[in-house]
Order: C-alpha cells, then sequence, then structure tokens
C-alpha cells in the first residue's frame, strides 16, 4: 500500500455518526428501523419488568389474606365486585359467580362448579393476555432485526462496488468507507436483536409463572367451593 492511499484512508472519519452520515437513504431508513424496534424493546422491557413485579406483590398480599382465616364472603366484600388486583380479579369471578348460583330459596342451580370454574378461567385467560401483550413484539424484533441489518449491508456493499466501478479505483480511500457503512447495518440489527431475545426469553418464562400461580389459586379455591357444594 503506497503512503498517499494509507494517508488518505487514515484521513475518512470512521465513527458512527460519520458512517451513518456517508449511508445512502436506504441503508439509513434500515438503520432508523433498526434503532426505533430496539428503542421500543427495550421499552416494553421495563414496563414489563415492572409490571411483572408489581403482579407478584399482589398475588403475595391477596395470598396472605386468603389463606389468614378470614370468611370468604368477608373478603369478598371488603374487595368488592370490581378489584384492581389480578389474584382479586379471579377471585372476585369465583364467587361473583358463586353467588350468582344461589335460588332465592338458598338452594344452588344445577352446575354450579362448571360455571364457576369456567369463570374464573375466563378471568385468568385475560390476565394472561394483559400479561403477555407487547412479548410477541420482542420475539419479532429478535428474529427479523438481523436480517434487515443483513438487508442494510447487503444494499450498502452494493452502492460501494458501484462507487468503485464509477471511480475506478479499488484502493482502500475508496472501499472501506462503504464497506464499513453497510457493515453498521448489520451491527445494529444485531444490537436490537440480542437484547430483545434474551429479554423475551426471561419475561415469557416469569409470565409463565405468574400465570400458573394464578391457575394453582383457581384449583385450590374451586376446591373450597366443591366442599361446600358437597355440603
Amino acid at each position: 500500500m503506497n503512503t498517499e492511499t494509507l494517508a488518505a484512508a487514515q484521513e475518512i472519519d470512521f465513527s458512527l455518526l460519520a458512517l451513518f452520515a456517508r449511508a445512502t437513504l436506504t441503508v439509513k431508513m434500515v438503520m432508523l428501523m433498526l434503532l426505533a424496534m430496539s428503542f421500543w424493546s427495550w421499552a416494553i422491557t421495563i414496563k414489563k419488568h415492572i409490571a411483572f413485579r408489581l403482579a407478584r406483590s399482589e398475588s403475595a398480599v391477596f395470598d396472605q389474606a386468603f389463606w389468614s382465616g378470614e370468611p370468604l364472603d368477608e373478603l369478598f366484600e371488603r374487595i368488592g365486585s370490581e378489584p384492581v388486583g389480578a389474584s382479586e380479579k379471579i377471585f372476585a369471578s369465583g364467587m361473583l359467580e358463586w353467588r350468582r348460583s344461589h335460588r332465592d330459596d338458598g338452594g344452588l342451580i344445577a352446575g354450579a362448579q362448571a360455571r364457576i370454574d369456567r369463570s374464573m378461567d375466563v378471568a385468568i385467560a385475560k390476565q394472561s393476555e394483559r400479561l403477555n401483550n407487547g412479548l410477541s413484539f420482542l420475539a419479532t424484533t429478535g428474529s427479523t432485526a438481523p436480517f434487515i441489518g443483513l438487508f442494510g449491508t447487503v444494499w450498502g456493499i452494493k452502492h460501494a462496488f458501484e462507487q468503485i466501478a464509477v471511480s475506478q479505483n479499488t484502493s482502500l480511500a475508496v472501499v472501506a468507507p462503504g464497506i464499513a457503512e453497510a457493515l453498521l447495518a448489520t451491527g445494529i440489527g444485531l444490537m436490537a436483536a440480542i437484547p430483545a431475545v434474551v429479554f423475551y426469553n426471561k419475561l415469557n418464562a416469569d409470565s409463565e409463572h405468574i400465570i400458573g400461580g394464578y391457575e394453582a389459586f383457581a384449583d385450590e379455591f374451586s376446591t373450597i367451593l366443591s366442599r361446600q357444594l358437597d355440603a
């Protein structure tokens, strides 16, 4: 490599902002899309982390109240028919159906147990949908961001080769900037994809654990009501 070519290469600015500024419009759009996906993934992750922590805290408080020995009717009256917490909503849905299943003479309408179970299943499904809302975006980002970045890289390399053909010069000063700009798109794609995959797996496992707790509580509550029905 001659001295003039080396000096020209050293004068080129390879900072991230400079690489972005020199990129073609298509590559810039790819980079901006990937940055937006990364930002939104982090926002969802932080939001879900806070929501899951509140859900676990609420469940712990309610479980303590439920197993404290307080009569279920009194607990239901204290919580009300429109509670805020997820565990309270599941409990309230079962208790509300339990009360609706009683006739005016105090007897029970046939099929009460099945209706109570279905009512709590519906409440659990709603809470499951709320907990999992947004996680699909993390999965989509994790699976598509590398390929979107690769598209930007391919497009940038194509543009670099076109510049080489136009200038009829294959020196480092001509080749390096275009290749570096193209590879930046892949780097941003990986930067968006890797955290999204990690956070999706973690949050999905946390969601399943919380929902499993709801289902376990519903089964225990259903068993208690079943004993009263049999009695």
